[in-house]
């Protein structure tokens, strides 16, 4: 069913993916937009939300841990020298209308608040596109600007003192099986090859479906990937992978994300074709 609220992604008159604009979630989880479920053209689903391992992942969208202190993540906050720690200082994504709305997608403005501030005002696109009869695209785009009359500083568990942890940004969480998804890269395979990396595109190839993503500016491509396939399975991109990555007032952020979503089990080759041909499309 779709309403104002719930819009219905469609691709070749097929549901592909479902839009929450206003979860009704706890405070501590972040409370955001999300897309989910989002499944292939067979219909399998590829996303999760709030799994057991994770309650604050939610299917699909963009969550930041440190956004000058407040969490945009969900979940318990990395604080140097003491780890995860649960703090009050969560913030919230607030959808504010929608300036298009299509059967394959739509333009919306979001509010990011933490502690009754506006920080950051939000422009997302999003659209889903046809590639083959077993394969579709999701290019998601969005666009932070700082509405603050100070510098915003974009931070994640790694620049607070955890190495390796360098999320933030563009999040997909998949669906988690009883084995643990490959992961490929052009021209290598596993989590280790991936994680931490800056690589064309990445994949997560699981029992019966296959994610590749793609940044698809030169700007989102400089950003590494943060992948997880055996903890749990789930691909981002990384705003503050090393270090903390400053807005200025009235400045804007932007990154845009591609992802095949495909039935089968891609191999490297397939793969590769597959997110060229919906970058370039």
């Amino acid at each position: 069913m779709t309403t104002s609220d719930t819009p219905v992604l469609r691709v070749a008159a097929r549901p592909v993916a479902r839009y929450v604009t206003r979860p009704e979630l706890p405070a501590r989880l972040s409370p955001r937009p999300y897309l989910h479920p989002v499944t292939t053209l067979a219909g399998t689903p590829v996303t999760e939300l709030r799994p057991a391992d994770h309650a604050h992942h939610l299917g699909v969208g963009v969550a930041v841990p440190d956004v000058e202190g407040h969490n945009f993540w969900g979940g318990r906050t990395f604080v140097r020298d003491r780890g995860p720690t649960e703090l009050d200082n969560h913030g919230a994504q607030r959808h504010l209308g929608f300036q298009l709305r299509d059967p394959d997608g739509f333009v919306e403005e979001l509010r990011w608040t933490a502690a009754g501030t506006e920080l950051l005002r939000e422009r997302r696109t999003v659209a889903a596109t046809e590639l083959t009869d077993a394969a579709w695209a999701l290019d998601f785009t969005f666009s932070l600007t700082n509405v603050t009359a100070g510098v915003l500083s974009i931070g994640s568990p790694a620049t607070n003192g955890r190495p390796g942890a360098g999320y933030g940004g563009f999040f997909w969480r998949a669906r988690k099986e009883g084995t643990s998804p490959d992961v490929l890269v052009p021209n290598a395979e596993g989590e280790e090859r991936a994680h931490g990396r800056r690589a064309d595109w990445v994949a997560l190839v699981g029992s019966t479906w296959t994610l590749v993503f793609a940044g698809a500016t030169e700007r989102t491509r400089e950003d590494p990937w943060f992948v997880r396939a055996g903890e749990y399975p789930g691909v981002g991109s990384s705003l503050a992978h090393d270090q903390r990555l400053a807005v200025p007032p009235g400045d804007t952020v932007v990154r845009r994300i591609v992802t095949v979503v495909a039935d089968g089990r891609l191999d490297h080759a397939a793969a590769g074709a597959l997110v060229r041909k919906a970058v370039s499309a």
